[in-house]
């Protein structure tokens, strides 16, 4: 096995343990430059790179390359710059596969101005029942900014495509009209921006700047949750771009009303434009998206393995494409078309066996999504923040783990089964006709099920 083929087959592997954004961040521009006894010499571009690998990925590198290659005994990381004259003219004198032989590991180039993927385009989007109502309500923004759905709020598990749609929209907006100015940054981004600001008395510089965006992008908005001058800056600058005309979009693990410590101000702006959830793609959608995908790489892949990955990986878009690629790698590797037993054993390692669901997982979901402690639920209290998460908690163990009402009862402090009873009874009306009870429950249910995929 050549160097390159080890690294890609490695990177294959490590997509599917490191975030997409920290893989596209840290692993981009990596090679090995060296490999020989059982000691690797990773090549990489720059300090933060070395510094990052080194402290914070190194155990997760060790173990793919060991995988792969069982004598790799140890790795090191020198910055191009570093490397030794010998193993340049090494470096040079191999060669590499051309640009578009490689696994599509590497982002694109991102634009410093707009902070935009020029990869995530409503055209490389594949709609599907899971998101239709996102991309719909998405492309009608990039078509009639201010005007549509504003503000619109875009909601879903993690790596679901609420990225890709969010900086659809900016891309699409900025080909259609490159004077207008569009910016997408993350909630976590905004928040360092403006301590910055306040740090350096620069506080009207960084009004001034989020103020003058025709469009304005924010990911994860639910971390400024909590975040007191975060929330009371950003709320001004809202009602700037929103009184002004000008676009905003966000993104969120949850719908506004169920995001927890934010400013009720805030949480009736969220929802004032067009709320839309994207939710777990379905089998059809998952094949198509792996179609998509493997484009162009045919002689590695057919369809009975498609069929396979898409039945057997359900959690998100980003495990699909992980298992996918991997599964590429290894096809490259041997030079064919890899069994369905070959595959079985690759796809073994990202996905876990569906456990039972267990009553202590579903109450212990409810605290979390409520951000009260488990205990509190247990408590013989009549107040109105507990009664409807313990409701909630007794809905889901008579529905989802099929507990009996008198253990629902005891569970909760020794009550009687009849109060099992009327909390199921109750949930069950108001899930069937208030959707904010629907979407909390919806997002519950996935906080437990993502831990049992």
């Amino acid at each position: 096995m050549t160097n390159e083929e080890l690294w890609q087959s490695a990177l294959a592997e490590l997509e599917t343990v490191v975030s997409k954004a920290n893989f596209a961040t840290w692993f981009q521009n990596t090679t090995i430059a060296a490999r020989q006894e059982g000691a690797v010499v990773l090549h990489v571009p720059n300090a933060f790179a070395k510094e990052w690998l080194e402290y914070k990925y190194h155990k997760f590198i060790v173990k793919a390359l060991r995988a792969l290659s069982p004598e790799v005994r140890s790795v090191e990381y020198i910055i191009s710059s570093q490397l030794p004259p010998l193993l340049a003219r090494q470096k040079a004198q191999r060669g590499y596969l051309p640009q578009e032989e490689q696994m599509e590991f590497r982002e694109f180039f991102v634009d410093r101005e707009t902070n935009l993927n020029p990869r995530y385009t409503f055209e490389t989007f594949i709609v599907g029942a899971f998101n239709e109502l996102a991309h719909a309500a998405a492309f009608a923004v990039s078509k009639n900014l201010g005007t549509t759905y504003n503000p619109l709020f875009i909601y879903g598990g993690v790596g679901l495509g609420k990225t890709h749609l969010l900086q659809s929209i900016g891309n699409a907006v900025k080909k259609a009209n490159p004077r207008l100015k569009v910016f997408y940054t993350s909630s976590e981004r905004f928040t360092n921006e403006l301590i910055n600001s306040m740090q350096n008395n620069e506080v009207n510089g960084f009004k001034e700047k989020y103020r003058s965006y025709n469009l304005l992008v924010i990911d994860d908005i639910q971390f400024i949750a909590g975040k007191v001058k975060t929330q009371e800056e950003f709320f001004h600058i809202f009602n700037a771009l929103y009184e002004s005309g000008h676009q905003i979009v966000f993104s969120s693990d949850k719908p506004p009303q169920a995001i927890p410590e934010l400013e009720e101000r805030l949480r009736s702006r969220f929802a004032g434009g067009m709320v839309a959830d994207i939710s777990l793609p379905e089998y059809e959608s998952r094949l198509a998206i792996l179609k998509s995908k493997c484009h162009g790489k045919e002689a590695f892949i057919n369809d009975e393995i498609l069929e396979f990955i898409a039945s057997n990986v359900q959690k998100n878009i980003r495990e699909l494409e992980g298992s996918l690629n991997a599964t590429i790698a290894k096809s490259k590797l041997l030079g064919k078309i890899l069994s369905s037993n070959e595959v079985k054993e690759i796809l073994a390692k990202n996905i876990q066996p569906k456990r039972l669901i267990t009553a202590n997982q579903i109450i212990k979901a409810v605290a979390q999504f409520y951000d009260m402690n488990e205990k509190i639920l247990y408590e013989k209290t009549r107040k109105k923040e507990i009664v409807k998460p313990r409701q909630i908690a007794m809905y889901l163990l008579r529905e989802d783990y099929n507990g009996s009402y008198p253990f629902i009862g005891q569970k909760f402090g020794g009550r009687d089964h009849t109060t099992a009873i009327h909390a199921f009874e109750k949930v069950a009306k108001e899930f069937k006709k208030s959707s904010q009870v629907f979407e909390e429950i919806k997002r519950i249910r996935e906080l437990y099920e993502y831990e049992n995929v």
